[in-house]
């Protein structure tokens, strides 16, 4: 299933391993636990551009928070499952970005969980919404790491 028109053209994928502690009574993964591959996905995809959150919280002042959330669960995954999480930006705000995100069973190509969060840009100081850094912004939007902000080794 593609992403929708909205989504911008650039494809972030992580991959992630089903643990025993992400199933539940049934064997198959605890319905929360969707949440937390999404996050490690967005997470992944700033670090692959050069952007770790601690610095960007220390050098910059600014945290993400979600502010929303709507999923949908369409096929189980279970113990030990090699997933992929897709996300893609679907909208930009001065202070938010919406993400597509998807969890896809490797192999089949099966999507287990769709859905959209957004979340919002804030400063670390006031936990107020501000605006993106245009830096930050671009880099996201293009899928490239900008020069002055490489990864810190």
């Amino acid at each position: 299933m593609p992403f929708s028109k909205q989504s911008s053209n650039v494809i972030f994928d992580w991959p992630v391993r089903v643990y025993y502690e992400d199933t539940d009574a049934a064997g198959v993964v605890f319905y929360a636990n969707y949440l937390r591959f999404m996050e490690r996905g967005r997470t992944e995809w700033l670090r692959a551009l050069g952007f770790e959150q601690d610095v960007l919280r220390e050098r910059d002042g600014i945290v993400f928070a979600v502010r929303t959330v709507a999923l949908e669960y369409l096929a189980p995954a279970r113990f030990n499952a090699l997933l992929t999480v897709r996300s893609a930006v679907s909208h930009q705000g001065g202070a938010s970005l919406t993400f597509e995100q998807r969890i896809l069973r490797v192999g089949d190509d099966v999507c287990c969980c769709q859905g959209q969060v957004k979340v919002a840009c804030l400063d670390a100081a006031t936990m107020r919404p501000r605006r993106m850094p245009e830096f930050l912004a671009s880099a996201i939007l293009s899928g490239l790491a900008p020069r002055a902000h490489a990864p810190m080794e």
